[in-house]
């Protein structure tokens, strides 16, 4: 692997509010600066600060009216037993654990892609708050604290947010990159230790495996990835095994990227950002990871700006984009946030990739799922979007979509060709019917 470099993060910085008091402090006494009546900010993924948030709900007399807004949340949150009692809650991407917030009307969700987050939440944004909760590494060395595992959605709104309140972990990892910061980037930091969340590897079934082999037929030597959360895209990362040269620059890294390092696939060497750097803006896995990301220069964490921005992305050469989705319908428009008219993700970084990967004539934006879903009794192929369901990526955006039966390669295709791939890679159980709406 070629010497890792150092980025230069300036140009996809947004506005700071400049120098902050830095002050360590109990949680009661941070946690009071917290306005009546605010919008705040909570860091989600693997980086949300439970403890922080624990105490918040053990103080909630002190207010009378608080929303909380968060990204992709992992598991609940101790708020969430007291819905309107003071606190209101909105939602970037649902998850699992906001299903019940949902049902019960105590949710909102508010559409929006992984790159709007920072210019959403400033001042003079749509959506401007009042105060962010994250959470940061011990001090370093060099005396600077690191946003550990999650910097993409956080770094902008660190230094924007009129108050920010740190909960500073020890067991948090201090990763390289955008993420490092002085401690009076900080108005408070409460010293708090609680584990990092664990995203557990997924084990591939029969199906993902034999997706997995047709995504890494279509994936060239000295590719930049980015992929996402879940069995198919880990089985494609282990694909790549033989492959050389690859390079990571999207969303988040996992523990397949560690094997892939190690193994010499995922080396960067061809890579024109940040050559010989994996550039992500989460991390997300298990303990082992966290562990490698520490102090690993191999791994730059960067802005959402950078790691999910249009320009950067598409300067990367060959990029793939490798994600997934709810259902395709036959003219090619993707559903992957809910499943009938329940919600179970948001667009997140779905929609910036495949924008970047379409500037590029050599870049690929790779659709990869399993056939059916519910045991086999419900086709993802369909003739069109379940009407309750939220059009993620057009279909003047779609290019390869693959399944355990084969790749439709969409980009450049009419409608009538495009029905037609597509339902050459549907389960054949519901092949017949897609043919006859398709002829």
């Amino acid at each position: 692997m070629t010497t890792p470099t150092r980025i230069d993060w300036s140009p996809y910085l947004g506005p700071s509010r400049g120098p902050r008091a830095g002050r360590i402090a109990l949680a009661a006494e941070a946690l009071a600066a917290l306005p009546d009546g605010g919008r705040v900010f909570v860091s989600a993924s693997c980086a949300t600060p439970f403890a922080l948030i624990e105490e918040l709900d053990a103080q909630r007399s002190r207010w009378s009216d608080l929303e909380l807004v968060f990204g992709n949340l992992r598991r609940r949150l101790a708020t969430f037993q007291h819905p309107g009692t003071p606190f209101r809650f909105t939602t970037l991407q649902a998850s699992g654990a906001l299903r019940d917030l949902w049902e019960s009307g105590h949710l909102d969700v508010l559409p929006c892609r992984y790159s709007d987050f920072a210019r959403l939440f400033l001042a003079e944004g749509a959506y401007p708050v009042d105060a962010a909760l994250v959470q940061v590494s011990a001090p370093g060395p060099e005396g600077r604290v690191s946003l550990g595992v999650s910097v993409g959605s956080t770094l902008d709104l660190v230094r924007s947010a009129p108050l920010v309140i740190a909960q500073m972990n020890p067991r948090m990892p201090y990763t390289f990159g955008a993420g490092e910061l002085p401690l009076d980037a900080f108005d408070f930091l409460v010293e708090l230790e609680r584990p990092i969340p664990e995203v557990p590897v997924a084990v591939p079934d029969d199906d993902a495996l034999a997706i997995a082999k047709y995504a890494a037929a279509e994936i060239p030597n000295g590719a930049t990835l980015q992929f996402g959360i879940g069995a198919v895209p880990d089985a494609i990362l282990q694909a790549l095994s033989g492959h050389r040269d690859l390079g990571i620059h999207g969303g988040m890294i996992n523990d397949a990227c560690i094997d892939l390092v190690e193994g010499g696939a995922l080396t960067g060497d061809r890579k024109g950002f940040g050559r010989g750097v994996l550039v992500a803006a989460e991390v997300i896995g298990t303990q082992r990871l966290y562990d490698w990301v520490d102090r690993n220069p191999v791994l730059q964490m960067a802005p959402a700006s950078c790691s999910h921005g249009a320009a950067p992305v598409a300067a990367c050469p060959d990029f793939v984009a490798i994600n997934s989705a709810v259902e395709v319908a036959l003219d090619g428009a993707v559903n992957a946030e809910a499943i009938g008219s329940r919600l179970v993700s948001g667009p997140g970084g779905q929609p910036d990739f495949a924008i970047a990967a379409s500037l590029g004539a050599t870049h690929q934006s790779i659709l990869a799922f399993p056939s059916t879903a519910a045991g086999g009794k419900v086709s993802r192929i369909v003739e069109r979007l379940h009407p309750d369901a939220p059009v993620t990526l057009p279909r003047f955006l779609v290019d390869r979509v693959i399944t355990e039966f084969g790749v439709a390669r969409l980009r450049g295709l009419p409608l009538r060709a495009r029905a037609r791939a597509l339902t050459q890679i549907a389960h054949p159980e519901f092949r017949d019917a897609l043919v006859a709406v398709s002829a």
